[in-house]
């Protein structure tokens, strides 16, 4: 008697049309990923007509393989245990990988660290494959690693680099958040930056803030930029620095809520009021945005889905499996509560047009 092949997860997405990433989406509920109704019931269906189900006791048995994978991120640990981002990815990672049968091990290296980081920890870690959050423009090691055969995939994305990424989109979501405050009349709107512009997340998001300025018809105003650092200590130096400035922004775009809530610190501790005073827009919506005082507007990313789709991609990567969406970039959405000065009804603050 003939044994019947097992119908794969590729087949379902061949068959309703779609990429193999959004299957796994709709089929394992992945939450904070939007995906139309009509999108969701095609997989469904094909997934019904196909009779597929997903098997977990024979995931990825490829002779050699540690079944470990890693989670690496370039910063100090400092920085990368104070942003309240990473959780929710990490989370998305773990059950992803351990829906396929894999294990995730967690490495911190700051962006100083030269010594052959990567491939030393593929060999002496024993990991199959690697995760790299925060990819730096000037990360040489990096494409010399992924050269020499190693499987990796970036959270984040290198310009001109080859190699694989899940990624949000950055630039859009910036111009959104500066051009909702620019819609809302303001029109002296600084920025504060996620990072160090070495990171390319963080000058996709200076860049989104440069175009709605531009679209707009203003003037780039380089005193209105400051860098973050990942930290909330960094947004409170940054937004200090704005508000000495002879003629201070009236609207911040923050392009990151770990930094906003610096930001939002220095403004109380000013005796400014947020948002009559100054507006603030941020970007992630982490969990903490919602509660703060003001509850704070800002750019919601998928971070679940994000670290969820980068984990299945590495492991697809590792089972030699093809990739059919190797630049994967997910949407993000703008989240408006009281910090951008959207229901302030009083009279717009000096430096805001009214719109009436």
């Amino acid at each position: 008697m003939m044994t019947r092949k097992r119908v794969t997860a590729a087949e379902v997405a061949e068959l309703a049309g779609i990429s193999r990433t959004t299957v796994s989406f709709v089929l394992n509920n992945v939450p904070g990923i939007r995906i139309s109704e009509e999108t969701r019931q095609r997989v469904l269906d094909a997934a019904r007509q196909l009779n597929y189900h997903p098997d977990s006791t024979a995931r990825r048995m490829v002779t050699g393989q540690t079944r470990m994978i890693g989670f690496v991120l370039r910063q100090s640990p400092d920085q990368a245990f104070s942003d309240h981002f990473f959780p929710q990815v990490l989370h998305g990672m773990s059950r992803a990988a351990t829906a396929q049968g894999f294990h995730l091990l967690f490495e911190v290296i700051p962006p100083e660290d030269h010594r052959n980081v990567y491939m030393q920890l593929i060999n002496e870690r024993h990991v199959d494959g690697i995760v790299l959050s925060g990819p730096r423009s000037d990360d040489t090691e990096l494409l010399q690693a992924y050269e020499q055969g190693a499987n990796i995939i970036l959270l984040g994305q290198i310009p001109g680099n080859s190699i694989p990424f899940a990624d949000v989109n950055n630039i859009g979501g910036a111009k959104i958040a500066t051009a909702h405050l620019l819609g809302l009349g303001y029109t002296r709107v600084g920025i504060i930056t996620n990072a160090p512009l070495a990171y390319t997340a963080s000058a996709d998001r200076l860049a989104g803030y440069q175009e709605a300025l531009i679209e707009a018809g203003i003037v780039l105003d380089d005193s209105l930029v400051r860098e973050g650092n990942f930290t909330a200590e960094s947004g409170c130096l940054a937004m200090q620095e704005l508000l000495a400035l002879p003629t201070p922004p009236t609207a911040v775009f923050v392009a990151s809520d770990t930094v906003a809530l610096g930001a939002l610190q220095a403004i109380h501790q000013a005796g400014l009021r947020v948002p009559e005073d100054v507006a603030v827009c941020g970007f992630d919506d982490i969990p903490t945005a919602r509660y703060v005082t003001p509850p704070l507007t800002t750019v919601q990313l998928p971070a679940y889905g994000l670290g969820w789709a980068a984990a299945e991609m590495l492991i697809r990567m590792i089972a030699k499996e093809a990739l059919n969406n190797p630049h994967l970039i997910l949407n993000t959405e703008l989240i408006v509560r009281d910090s951008c000065g959207a229901h302030f009804t009083q009279k717009p603050p000096q430096g805001c047009v009214s719109t009436t």
